[in-house]
C-alpha cells in the first residue's frame, strides 16, 4: 500500500452530498496526495463512507482515522475489512480505535473499560473470525489509534503501525522509538493557514476546545511534560503553536518536515477553518505545491 508521505486528514466531507465528495476525494488523488483520513464520530458510518469515497477516484487511499471499536463487533470489523481490501487492492486502510469514554459510555451506550486489554481481545477475535467469501488478493492493512506506550507497542505487534492524532511534534520522536523501525507511523497534523496570530491561533483554539476535554488527550500531553496551566482555558499560545501550526504554506511544509525527521513515514494535514464545516478546498490547493512537489 503506498500512502505517499502526505495526505489530507478531514471530516468535513460528512457534511456534503456524498457525490461531490467524491467528487473532493477525486481532485485530492489529482493533486498528489496519497490518502484521505476520515473520521468516524457522530457522521457517516466510516466504513461505508470509504466504500463510497473509494469508488470515486482510482488511486488514493482512504483511510478511517479512525473507525470505532465500539461501533461494531470484531467479525463485522474484519469481514467488512477484507470486502474492502477485495474490492479496492492497496487502497483501504483501517484504523481502529477505543475512542473516549463520553462517546463510548453516553452515546453508545457500551462500557469503557479497559481499553488497552479490549483493543487486545478484539484484535484477537478478528483474526480468528470466519469469512466465507470470495478473499482479498492483498492482505489486508490495519492501523491503530495509538497515543502512549502500550497502545503503541500493541499497533506495532499486532498492526501495520499507528495512527497519531493531536500531537506535537515531540511526541513523533518517542512513538518511533516505541515502536522501532519497520512499522508505519501515520501523524495527523492540523494546519491553519493565517499568518495574523490572533487569528490564526482563535481558529486554532476553537478546533483543539473539544480535545483539551478527552483524557485520552490531556493525559498524552502531561506525559510529554505540559502542565495543567497550559491545558487550561483553550490551551497556552505554546501548546496552541504545538499542536496547530499555523502561518503561510512554507510553515506548514517545515512542520511535515519536522515530523518526517522524528520518524514519521506519513503526515496526514488537517486543514481547519473558521467556518468549522466548511470544505478547506483552497487550503488543500495551496499546500499540494509545497508538500508534494
Amino acid at each position: 500500500m503506498d500512502l505517499g508521505s502526505v495526505g489530507v486528514w478531514t471530516y468535513q466531507l460528512d457534511f456534503l452530498p456524498q457525490a461531490q465528495a467524491q467528487e473532493h476525494v477525486a481532485e485530492l488523488a489529482e493533486l498528489g496526495y496519497g490518502a484521505v483520513w476520515i473520521p468516524e464520530a457522530m457522521g457517516r458510518e466510516a466504513l461505508t463512507s470509504s466504500a463510497l469515497l473509494l469508488s470515486g477516484s482510482s488511486r488514493i487511499v482512504v483511510a478511517t482515522g479512525v473507525a470505532n471499536i465500539w461501533g461494531r463487533d470484531p467479525m463485522a470489523m474484519a469481514g467488512a475489512h477484507k470486502t474492502l481490501t477485495e474490492a479496492f487492492p492497496g487502497r483501504f486502510l483501517l484504523g481502529m480505535g477505543v475512542s473516549h469514554q463520553p462517546a463510548v459510555d453516553f452515546l453508545r451506550g457500551h462500557s469503557y473499560a479497559r481499553p488497552l486489554t479490549r483493543m487486545r481481545e478484539y484484535l484477537d477475535a478478528m483474526d480468528g473470525s470466519l469469512f466465507m467469501a470470495a478473499p482479498p488478493t492483498e492482505p489486508p492493512e490495519r492501523v491503530l489509534a495509538a497515543l502512549g506506550p502500550k497502545m503503541l507497542e500493541l499497533a506495532a505487534t499486532r498492526t501495520a503501525g499507528a495512527h497519531t492524532y493531536f500531537v506535537p511534534v515531540e511526541h513523533t520522536t518517542l512513538a518511533r522509538e516505541a515502536m522501532g523501525v519497520g512499522p508505519r507511523l501515520c501523524v495527523e497534523q492540523a494546519v491553519v493557514l493565517e499568518t495574523d496570530p490572533d487569528v490564526a491561533r482563535g481558529i486554532a483554539r476553537q478546533h483543539m476546545s473539544i480535545y483539551l476535554t478527552l483524557p485520552n488527550y490531556t493525559n498524552n500531553l502531561k506525559r510529554l511534560g505540559w502542565t495543567d496551566a497550559e491545558l487550561a482555558d483553550g490551551g497556552s499560545d505554546a501548546l496552541v503553536d504545538a499542536i496547530v501550526v499555523w502561518g503561510g504554506v512554507d510553515a506548514v511544509a517545515e512542520r511535515v518536515r519536522a515530523h518526517d525527521e522524528r520518524g514519521a513515514d506519513h503526515v496526514c494535514v488537517q486543514v481547519l477553518l473558521a467556518e468549522q464545516t466548511a470544505v478547506p478546498l483552497d487550503g488543500w490547493r495551496e499546500l499540494a505545491p509545497a508538500l508534494l512537489g
